[in-house]
C-alpha cells in the first residue's frame, strides 16, 4: 500500500499550480489540487485577463476619436457597462473551464476547497476531511492590500471589487503608482469616468525606467486623467453625493468611488505553513531556493506567494521547473534573469532588462540611445500623443542591457526584443537588423545617436 494517499498535493489552481499539477500528472504520479475560489487563479478570475478585456474595451472611444481623423463620421456609438461585464464574465467561466478539463484530463483531481497544512505531509481540506501526500507544492499567489490606519479606509475598493462594479461611477480616484493602479486609471478614463490617480511617491510606475515613467505620466495627462503626485490619504469622508478624499496636501477630491492599488502581498493567511515548518521571508513570502523549494524538504512554492517575480509566465515556467526536477529526473530552475514586462496603460509599456539608474550601479559607463516621435498614424490626424524608445548598453562591452518602448503595441514588440537581450545581444549585432517599414518598431534599429541629456549637453 502507498505510504500516501497522494504523491503531490498542489495548494492553489492558479497558472503556477495549475501547470505543476498537470505535468506532475501526466507523469503518472497521484496528483491533487485544491482551489477555494475559481480554477485559474488570479490572472484568469480577478487579473490579467479580465483587466485585459476592460483595456480593450476602454481603447474604442479613443479610436474613436482617431477614426475621425481618417475621414469616418461620428457614430454616436454608446457603452453599455452591464452587456460587458455578461460577456466578460462568460469568457472567464469558459477559460476557468478549460483549466479545469485540462487538470482531468492530464489525471489530477480537483478540489474545491480551503486546504491548510495541519503538518509537512498533511493537508486538512475545508468541509472535505483530511489527506496526506508526499509531496506539497504552494502556489496560492497573492491578495491585495489595503490600508485600515485611516478614518474611512472601510470604503476603499481594489482591482477585486472593480471587476464586477454593479455600474460605472461618474468619478473615481485611483491611490496608487503601480503598474494595476495605472492600467485601472486608463481603463476609467477611457470608459468615460472622470479619473484622479493619487500617488505618494515623485513619479508612477517605481522600479522602471526613470524616463518610461515622466513620459507614460504626461501621456496619461494628454488623455485627461489628473496626476496628483507627492500625497496620500489623511481620511475618507462619505457624503450623500459619495466620497470626499481628504489628503495629506491639504485638498480634498470629491468621487463616487476610491479604489485603492497600493501592492498586493503573498497569501499565506491561514495555510498553516508554520506547522509544517514552512517559513516566511521579509515581505511575508514562502522563502525558496532555486528550485522552488521551501525550508521544509518536502514542500515548494510557485509564483507570487514566492514574491520573486510576480508575472504569470514566470509562475507557469516555475511550476514547469519544480515538476521537471521532482517528477522527471531534470533537475531545472527557472532562470529569472532578462524577463520582459509590459503595462497595459494607455499609451502601454514594453520593458526588459535593465532601467537607465540600475545599469548605471551596476556597470558604470554607459551607452544610452532614447528617440521620443509621434507615430505615423498618430501625425496624419494631428494627434500629440509621442512614443518613446530606449536603448542601454554597456560602454565597453556594447551588450545591450536594457529595452523600453512606450507606444501602441509596445507589449507586443518587447517580446521579440527580450529574446535578443536574453542571448545578449551587442549593439552592433541589433543594428545589423534591417528595419521593417513603416513601423514603430523600426526606430528600435536605427538609433545611431548617443542620447546626452540637456542638462549634461548644456554642461559640455
Amino acid at each position: 500500500m502507498a505510504k500516501y494517499d497522494y504523491d503531490l498535493f498542489v495548494i492553489g489552481a492558479g497558472s503556477g499550480g495549475v501547470r505543476a499539477a498537470r505535468l506532475a500528472a501526466m507523469s503518472g504520479a497521484r496528483v491533487a489540487i485544491a482551489e477555494e475560489h475559481r480554477v485559474g487563479g488570479t490572472c484568469v478570475i480577478r487579473g490579467c485577463v479580465p483587466k485585459k478585456f476592460m483595456v480593450y474595451a476602454s481603447e474604442f472611444a479613443h479610436n474613436a476619436g482617431i477614426a475621425e481623423g481618417y475621414g469616418w463620421s461620428a457614430s454616436g456609438a454608446t457603452f453599455d457597462w452591464k452587456k460587458f461585464l455578461e460577456a466578460k464574465d462568460r469568457e472567464i467561466a469558459r477559460l476557468s473551464g478549460i483549466y479545469v478539463t485540462n487538470l482531468s484530463n492530464a489525471g489530477a483531481e480537483v478540489v474545491h476547497a480551503k486546504a491548510r497544512l495541519k503538518d509537512a505531509h498533511t493537508v486538512e481540506l475545508e468541509g472535505k476531511g483530511t489527506y496526506t501526500a508526499e509531496k506539497v507544492l504552494i502556489a496560492t499567489g497573492g491578495r491585495p492590500w489595503k490600508p485600515t490606519d485611516f478614518e474611512g479606509a472601510e470604503h476603499i475598493i481594489t482591482s477585486e471589487e472593480a471587476f464586477h462594479l454593479p455600474e460605472l461611477p461618474k468619478r473615481v480616484l485611483i491611490a496608487g503608482g503601480g503598474y494595476i493602479a495605472v492600467e485601472f486609471a486608463g481603463i476609467f478614463n477611457g470608459l468615460g469616468v472622470d479619473t484622479t490617480l493619487v500617488y505618494r511617491g515623485a513619479n508612477i510606475l517605481r522600479g522602471f525606467d526613470d524616463n518610461i515613467r515622466a513620459h507614460v505620466a504626461e501621456e496619461m495627462k494628454k488623455r485627461g486623467i489628473k496626476v496628483v503626485l507627492g500625497c496620500q490619504h489623511e481620511r475618507i469622508e462619505k457624503t450623500a453625493a459619495g466620497y470626499v478624499s481628504h489628503m495629506s496636501s491639504g485638498s480634498a477630491i470629491e468621487t463616487d468611488l476610491v479604489m485603492f492599488a497600493t501592492g498586493r502581498r503573498p497569501y499565506t493567511d491561514g495555510l498553516g505553513l508554520e506547522k509544517a515548518g514552512v517559513k516566511l521571508n521579509e515581505a511575508g513570502a514562502v522563502a525558496v531556493d532555486k528550485f522552488s523549494k521551501s525550508s521544509a524538504d518536502n514542500i515548494w512554492a510557485v509564483g507570487d506567494v514566492t514574491d520573486r517575480i510576480n508575472l504569470t509566465p514566470v509562475a507557469i515556467r516555475e511550476g514547469a521547473a519544480f515538476a521537471q526536477t521532482e517528477f522527471y529526473g531534470n533537475p531545472t530552475s527557472f532562470d529569472h534573469d532578462m524577463v520582459a514586462s509590459a503595462v497595459f496603460s494607455q499609451p502601454p509599456v514594453g520593458s526588459v532588462g535593465l532601467s537607465e539608474a540600475d545599469a548605471r550601479h551596476q556597470h558604470g559607463k554607459l551607452d544610452i540611445y532614447l528617440s521620443k516621435f509621434r507615430t505615423m498614424k498618430t501625425t496624419f490626424y494631428g494627434g500629440e500623443e509621442r512614443c518613446m524608445i530606449k536603448l542601454v548598453v554597456d560602454a565597453d562591452s556594447q551588450k545591450i542591457l536594457g529595452c523600453h518602448v512606450v507606444g501602441p503595441d509596445a507589449p507586443e514588440i518587447i517580446q521579440m526584443a527580450a529574446i535578443a537581450l536574453k542571448m545578449g545581444v551587442t549593439k552592433a549585432q541589433w543594428d545589423s537588423t534591417c528595419a521593417v517599414h513603416p513601423t514603430l518598431a523600426e526606430e528600435l534599429v536605427t538609433m545611431r545617436e548617443k542620447y546626452v541629456p540637456q542638462e549634461l549637453g548644456a554642461a559640455a
